[in-house]
């Protein structure tokens, strides 16, 4: 797989996690990439996924997600 189609289904499953109502809680980052932890709450029942993000531009890519989401 090339590097841009990790990407691509790196930033797909970013926000397919999104668009179901999880939130990004954490980021472990280290020189493999980033481990990112989601949580979806809703009503009494929680679930949560951790991501293995491991291209630079996907890193690039949450980065920014969480940046636009503090302004």
């Amino acid at each position: 797989m090339s590097e841009y189609q990790e990407y691509r289904l790196e930033r797909e499953q970013i926000d397919f996690l999104l668009e179901r109502g999880y939130r990004i809680t954490r980021v472990s980052e280290n020189l493999s990439g980033a481990f990112l932890d989601f949580e979806l709450i809703e009503g009494t029942k929680q679930e949560w996924k951790q991501l293995n993000i491991k291209t630079p531009e996907g890193r690039k890519y949450f980065s920014t997600l969480l940046f636009r989401k503090l302004h």
